[in-house]
């Protein structure tokens, strides 16, 4: 009985077609190879990216009332020379009792500064400076404002008042101003993003910005 020949629904590859595949997919792959230590070199090494985290600022060149802003994290943050005036009027009865959140019960800064200045040194303020009602930055103003406050922040958006202290006594916004990590190395060089020894405080860990 003669044999039944074997038969194919694949298509017979063509050598010429094979050998052109391969040697295109061979030199893709070296193309990439070739290329990857340059599209590594263009990625911020991730000490790189934890240094930037950190930004050294000497606050000693402030004068009184004088206010610098820095950038951290694409964040604005607002440090503040404060006067002995901005600290008496942030203390009246009258005013703290406007205050939205007086104690800081939010969460809205490390509990190193959950206190009525909100922050290490009295003398300087270091807050980031986006309204927790609208985002707007506020602008600063060293006069004196409604409630005989001495300095503060005003929303130009939503009107929002925030004390030298970033704390809201008027307007419609319920957070006070976050408050980053920072410590304050000697007496008034500030590491904006580093807590101090013993603390730990996530930015990410805030209610409201």
């Amino acid at each position: 009985m003669p044999a039944v020949a074997q038969t194919s629904d694949r298509p017979a590859i063509d050598r010429r077609s094979f050998l052109f595949t391969t040697t295109a997919v061979v030199g893709a792959v070296g193309a990439i190879a070739a290329g990857w230590p340059l599209v590594d070199q263009m990625n911020t090494d991730a000490r790189v990216r934890a240094a930037a985290d950190i930004i050294d600022f000497d606050a000693s060149a402030l004068g009184p009332a004088e206010q610098r802003r820095l950038r951290w994290r694409n964040f604005p943050v607002f440090v503040v020379r404060r006067t002995p005036a901005m600290l008496a009027a942030m203390q009246e009865p009258v005013f703290v009792a406007a205050l939205r959140d007086p104690a800081s019960r939010m969460r809205q800064q490390p509990l190193y500064a959950r206190i009525w200045h909100r922050s290490i040194d009295p003398v300087f303020a270091v807050l980031v400076g986006i309204c927790t009602k609208c985002g707007c930055v506020p602008n600063y103003s060293a006069e004196t404002s409604v409630l005989n406050m001495a300095g503060g922040y005003i929303c130009p958006c939503c009107a929002s008042h925030y004390d030298p202290a970033g704390r809201v006594y008027s307007g419609i916004a319920q957070y006070n101003l976050p408050v980053p990590p920072y410590t304050i190395d000697g007496r008034s060089q500030i590491l904006l993003g580093k807590n101090p020894p013993g603390e730990l405080f996530a930015f990410e860990s805030i209610e409201a910005i």
